[in-house]
């Protein structure tokens, strides 16, 4: 073998395309070999036929590529930490782009000397252009490959770089991340004003379990936290009138920009505060959802299987109907799952409440690691559209940890609501101790004397009453998906 690839070429006499006395036929071995060799090893076919120097370099690099992948896989599978991190750090992501051009074009031009190096004018016709075939379709393939996977990883460092914030992160508060979760329309002077659906994922630090509170945008007559600028305008609590409903505090915040100086979204904040008094949480960061950019994101991911229980108006309130999501267990695209969780036709909003949160189910148990790796650029494009966020780029990769561990894991729901609560004329010591109970777990659960006890369970799902609106249960009695153990066992 040897001999065969380092025998130097023999010149030939030209013009005879059909081959010659000249023409050995293990000269075509030698230059399918060399090519294969480059392809397995990078620089081995020019160490034995070629410039060593080049040869030595490019297996060295080879090499060191190696074993850095290597050394990164172990530290994974020992640091599933350290895993997120690179896949959100820009840093990291724009160093590693770098690194899969520069691969792909190297990788291609060694490709082409180890074509030059097989010597193909002393190759027959067919055999120079078997080779000619053989290179264009392993250039192309290495180097598209590798600058596919370029792009990919240009597409998440700009998607981590756009999406997230450059701000500090804030550590948990009593071990658990507390994030509201604002949802609305997108347009001209209406983004993040008057938001559809209010909610706050309470989740703890180190398993991921998460708990889902619901507050209704209605809600009248609530507190803000001491020292806050809504506390300072209104010490006894939102009560002027009702039109001072909790998912009007964008807008009012709008109107009064300048109380809020310092803050990047007066609208945004205002809505914390109200939130957090309400609730008696510290919440750590906001995601404010475009529903729009919803629907994309659906159907960038295939579709999300829901239950249907009732047909489901699409449009109504100030439109005409145009059309139904009808019922069944099924595949819903983003259009109809948009509809599905924001319909009030035929439905109050502690229904439509409860919808929400079978969706908000379906997309954490759903939306599998698989389905974002085969679908991410897509996934990304919707992303951008999607969520505006504070969520600094240094916790990204604490957050991708707990989602994965969540998906595992039932989601809890209580919702302040009827007839648990008035929304009129909120109990707000009832809606502390609801939280409380809700978000203490066992090992933190202790009486008077230090005892393990016990923790309280979240409000049990109502009887099988039937369906109102789409969801389980009904008004007086209360609707199964806003106050469950288990939310997909209520959806």
């Amino acid at each position: 073998m040897a001999s065969v690839l380092t025998e130097p070429p023999r010149a030939t006499p030209r013009g005879n395309g059909g081959g010659g006395p000249g023409r050995r036929p293990h000269h075509f071995r030698r230059a399918l070999v060399l090519m294969l060799m480059t392809l397995v090893a990078p620089g081995s076919a020019q160490l034995v036929a070629g410039s060593k120097r080049v040869g030595r370099v490019a297996l060295r690099v080879w090499v060191g590529l190696w074993a850095t992948a290597l050394l990164l896989f172990g530290l994974g599978l020992v640091f599933d930490s350290f895993v997120f991190w690179l896949l959100s750090s820009p840093p990291v992501l724009g160093a590693l782009r770098v690194v899969l051009m520069v691969l792909a074009v190297g990788w291609a031009l060694l490709l082409v000397d180890a074509w030059r190096l097989g010597d193909p004018l002393s190759l027959r016709r067919k055999q120079r252009l078997a080779m000619v075939g053989i290179n264009g379709v392993l250039c192309f393939g290495v180097a598209g490959s590798l600058l596919f996977a370029s792009h990919v990883v240009g597409v998440q460092r700009d998607l981590v770089s756009t999406m997230f914030a450059d701000g500090t992160t804030i550590g948990a508060h009593d071990g658990r991340y507390n994030v509201m979760l604002l949802g609305g329309d997108s347009g001209a002077d209406r983004w993040g004003m008057r938001p559809d659906s209010i909610s706050v994922a309470s989740i703890d630090a180190e398993t991921g379990e998460t708990v889902l509170f619901g507050l209704p945008r209605n809600m009248l007559n609530f507190p803000f936290p001491e020292g806050s600028v809504m506390h300072e305008q209104f010490p006894d609590g939102y009560d002027c009138g009702p039109e001072c409903e909790l998912n009007s505090l964008a807008t009012w915040a709008a109107d009064h920009e300048s109380l809020f100086e310092g803050y990047a979204d007066p609208g945004v904040e205002a809505t914390k505060e109200g939130v957090e008094g309400i609730t008696g949480l510290d919440i750590n960061y906001y995601a404010m959802v475009n529903l729009q950019g919803f629907e994309k994101l659906v159907d960038a991911v295939g579709g999300v299987e829901l239950t249907v229980r009732d047909r489901i108006p699409i449009g109504g309130i100030g439109a005409p109907v145009t059309g139904y999501v009808e019922p069944g267990t099924r595949t819903l695209s983003g259009f109809e799952t948009l509809w599905f969780a924001r319909s009030r036709v035929a439905a109050d909003d502690y229904s439509r409440m409860a919808r929400q949160k079978c969706v908000m189910n379906a997309m954490l148990h759903q939306l599998s690691p698989r389905t974002v790796v085969t679908n991410f650029e897509s996934i990304a494009e919707a992303g951008e559209a999607l969520i505006t966020t504070d969520i600094p780029q240094g916790d990204v990769d604490r957050f991708m940890r707990l989602a994965l561990q969540a998906r595992s894991q039932p989601v809890r729901t209580v919702s302040f609501v009827p007839p648990m609560i008035s929304t009129g004329d909120p109990d707000i010591d009832k809606i502390h101790a609801a939280v409380q109970k809700a978000v203490d777990p066992p090992e933190k659960s202790r009486d008077d004397a230090g005892t393990t006890t016990s923790p309280a369970p979240a409000p049990a799902a109502p009887k099988d009453t039937g369906t109102t609106g789409g969801s389980l249960g009904n008004l007086r009695e209360g609707y199964g998906a806003n106050q469950a153990e288990d939310l997909s066992s209520a959806c």
